[in-house]
Formats: C-alpha cells, sequence, structure tokens
C-alpha cells in the first residue's frame, strides 16, 4: 500500500490535539558552527518523548473496530512502544510490546508505564520483530509495525508539514532507522517544495539506508547492529519507506557513536535540549555536511529524548574528555603521611578541579612502600591541561597515562 500527500493531511486531521506542533527553535551556537541559520525541530519535546506518537496514534485512529477488539502487537527498542502503548490505553484497547532484552531499562519502564503488556524476548530489534510476528499469529492481533506501515509513515509525515508552516529550508537532516520519519518527512515536504533537499543520517553501527541505496532495494545488514542510537538500530529499511525514500531523499551521511555522543553533548550544554543517540544523530550529520550549507537555512530533526541516564554519563564522560574538561592521569607516591595532601595542594595550584580519586597501594606493579594514586580533574581545555601537567612536573611529579 503506497502513502500519499492527502494520507499525510488526513494524519494532520487525526492527530489535532494529540501530538502537539514542536515550534522550530533557533541557536546562535549553531549558527555561529555553519556559518548558516539553524532550525532545530525538538520532537524530544513530544508526547512520549519523540515523534514515534505521531505514527503509532494515527494507525491506531484509522484501526476498525473489530481490529480494535483484537487488540495491537509491536516490536521496539523502546520509543515505538511507548508511543503505541499510550495510543492504545488511550484508545481504550490492549496492546503487547516486544522489545529486545538489550533495550535499556528506562524505556522498558517507560513503555511498562502506560499500562500495557512489555515482553522481553530477542537479541536485537529484528529478533524481537519476529517474536512479535509470532505472536499476531497466535492471538489475531493487528501488528502495529514501527516503520514499515503506510499509516504510521503518514504519521511521521506530519513534521514535515509543520516544518513548512515556519520556513521553506534549503536543507532537512533527518535520523533514519527503518525508515518511516525519513519517508514521512520526504514525501509531504517534496509535495509542497520540491526544491528543498533531505538528507538521511544513519549511525554507522546499523548502515540500513546506505547499504539499501547502494543495492537499489532494502536489505538485512545481516549483521548484529552495535550503536548508541538505539532506535536506529533495526538493521533494515521498511520497503514503504524505502520506495519513497529512493526517489525523494538526495543522499545518506554516516555518523558513528562518537559523533553521535558529541551532538548529544552540544544539545545538552548549549541548547539545554536532552536528546537520545538517535535524537541527536540527525544533528552529527549535519556537522559534518556544514561547510555545504554556508549561508543557507538548515533545518535538523531532533527525533527524540528518551535517553537512559548511565548511558548519557557515559557520553558526558567521553565528550568533557574530547573537548579537555576531563583529564585522567596517574602518578606514583612514597607512601607516608603527607605525601597526597602535597599532591592535592599542587593541583589546587593549577586552578584544577579533583573530580574523582583512587590511591591505591596494593598493585603489583607499585613498589612496596609506594602508592599509585589516580585522579580525574575537572579542566578548562587543552592548553589548561598542558598547564596542569607542566606545573606537576616542576613539582617533580611523573605524569602516567591512565591506566
Amino acid at each position: 500500500m503506497s502513502v500519499t500527500a492527502a494520507d499525510i493531511e488526513l494524519a494532520r486531521k487525526r492527530l489535532a490535539g494529540i501530538a502537539k506542533p514542536t515550534p522550530l527553535v533557533a541557536s546562535a551556537t549553531l549558527e555561529r558552527m555553519f556559518k548558516a541559520r539553524v532550525l532545530i525541530k525538538p520532537e524530544n519535546l513530544q508526547k512520549t518523548g519523540s515523534f514515534k506518537i505521531r505514527g503509532a496514534f494515527n494507525r491506531i485512529a484509522a484501526m476498525s473496530d473489530a481490529e480494535k477488539a483484537r487488540g495491537v502487537i509491536a516490536a521496539s527498542a523502546g520509543n515505538h512502544g511507548q508511543a503505541l502503548a499510550y495510543a492504545a490505553t488511550r484508545a481504550g484497547i490492549k496492546a503487547t510490546i516486544v522489545m529486545p532484552q538489550t533495550a535499556s531499562i528506562s524505556k522498558v519502564d517507560a513503555t511498562r508505564s502506560y499500562g500495557q503488556t512489555v515482553v522481553l524476548e530477542g537479541a536485537d530489534y529484528q529478533e524481537a520483530r519476529r517474536a512479535a510476528g509470532r505472536l499476531c499469529g497466535e492471538n489475531g492481533a493487528l501488528f502495529v509495525d514501527a516503520y514499515d506501515d503506510p499509516f504510521v509513515v503518514a504519521g511521521q509525515g506530519t513534521i514535515g508539514l509543520e516544518i513548512l508552516d515556519e520556513v521553506t529550508p534549503d536543507v532537512i537532516f533527518v535520523p533514519v532507522g527503518g525508515g518511516g520519519l525519513l519517508s514521512g518527512i520526504a514525501l509531504a515536504v517534496k509535495e509542497r517544495a520540491p526544491k528543498v533537499e533531505i538528507v538521511g543520517v544513519e549511525a554507522a553501527g546499523s548502515p540500513q539506508l546506505s547499504q539499501s541505496l547502494a543495492a537499489g532495494a532494502p536489505v538485512s545488514l545481516g549483521r548484529p547492529v552495535d550503536t548508541i542510537a538505539d532506535g536506529l538500530a533495526t538493521g533494515r529499511l521498511g520497503a514503504i519507506p524505502f520506495e519513497i525514500i529512493r526517489e525523494r531523499v538526495s543522499h545518506g551521511v554516516t555518523a558513528d557513536d562518537f559523533e553521535i555522543g558529541e551532538a548529544v553533548l552540544l544539545l545538552l550544554e548549549r541548547l539545554k535540549l536532552l536528546t537520545e543517540g538517535a535524537g541527536a544523530t540527525a544533528l552529527a550529520g549535519a556537522l559534518k555536511e556544514r561547510e555545504r550549507f554556508q549561508g543557507k537555512t538548515v533545518v535538523v530533526v531532533v527525533s527524540g529524548g528518551n535517553i537512559d541516564i548511565n548511558l548519557l554519563d557515559r557520553i558526558i564522560g567521553h565528550g568533557l574528555s574530547k573537548m579537555g574538561r576531563l583529564f585522567r592521569f596517574a602518578t606514583e607516591l612514597h607512601d607516608r603521611p603527607g605525601e597526597l595532601s602535597r599532591l592535592l595542594a599542587t593541583v589546587s595550584e593549577t586552578g584544577a578541579n579533583v573530580h574523582a580519586i583512587v590511591h591505591d597501594r596494593t598493585r603489583r606493579d607499585v613498589p612496596i612502600g609506594g602508592a599509585l594514586v589516580q585522579l580525574e580533574l575537572e579542566t578548562r581545555g587543552a592548553e589548561h591541561i598542558e598547564a596542569v601537567c607542566s606545573h606537576l612536573k616542576t613539582r617533580g611529579y611523573v605524569i602516567k597515562p591512565e591506566s
């Protein structure tokens, strides 16, 4: 079944009062980085924390009474499941969400909080999807695909209409996993503004867009997916989205986990937007191509904000280290009174702040009578780190890499 621009307009009517239009947000920081007008579409502020409510609610709103009586089943890494559980509860129908056993605890708990059944099965999204299919065969419920469904695609396409209500940009960067969001936006935008360039951004650990475009058809990766952008880790592009994407998306960009993590940190620190890996992936891709769009208008879709706090902590740690805002090192001391306090006083003289410290006198590679001290310092950048190292060396300390 194909999707049309009229389907997206109908979806917009169904979603009135359900999915709140998210306004485009300008950022002076991004404008300086891009040397362009940059606008963020913050779907992380949407109900259930992501754009997924648009497609999920539209699908349920289009169901017949007989279909609603049988209930719905879906596979999800998290966001689609939350959205469908919310929409099903609101419509008074039963939903079962199958999530991979590797799904983040926060997304599992959030999905359960909407009052529907959650089943954990499979090592990744595709295994969970197959398990959901088996359940549908057993109880006759309607399978609501996270992306390969015309009603879901139409619902996601309402984002494209909202963008054009505010601006006609030169380019829109959209994250892509299964392709429902990218195809919906591409269809909606190209119908009304055919000159707008649409760019899909995939995670390097789940590159189904680039491989499908190269093959001329949707392909399964045939290997485990591995990325912090779990919402994009589908391992396969949907058939319906692919037919739309191949005609309307100019090209794909691939962002690795470090680039995605940097985008998460940038959005958090400078725009005060908390995003998940998938949500920040479009910005990671846009940053890689920013020289192409100097002086133009760029829209970046931030698709979701449901990030696991433990993962966020790791992303912040990696990002701060790369920016020179955290400095980890080790040094050996004599294990006697006053030595540790002398080291800390020396660090204090540099203006660095001790974030964490480990004092270990039992390691086999440390001499008897000695101690290895591992320090994590809050610093102000690369130049500050150089100054810290120089000051410590003048006081007789030998700086060792973190071990």
